[in-house]
């Protein structure tokens, strides 16, 4: 699906519909060092095995792609859950 760089959209900041920049929001990478990754590490370790299942294959196809906006003037940034499609080009 093809989609447009800039729209207008409600700016909460600015009270008014701006045009704003669109991207595709890229999720960063996990801190090994986090309270989450060292106890499920803990609990994979030894010969307990793993928590939880792990899923041989995945039931859906696609994914839900989250849009970044980024307002021209004030420069907010917002985010919303987009479509559920195989591949987005902005």
């Amino acid at each position: 699906m093809k989609m447009e760089k800039e729209m207008r959209k409600f700016c909460p900041r600015c009270k008014t519909h701006t045009m704003q920049a669109v991207a595709i929001y890229k999720k960063g990478k996990d801190r090994t060092v986090a309270e989450g990754a060292r106890r499920h590490a803990e609990d994979k370790k030894g010969y307990g095995g793993q928590k939880f299942p792990e899923l041989k294959r995945t039931a859906k196809t696609t994914k839900k792609i989250t849009l970044r906006y980024t307002c021209k003037t004030c420069q907010r940034k917002t985010m919303k859950e987009g479509r559920r499609i195989r591949k987005l080009e902005i």
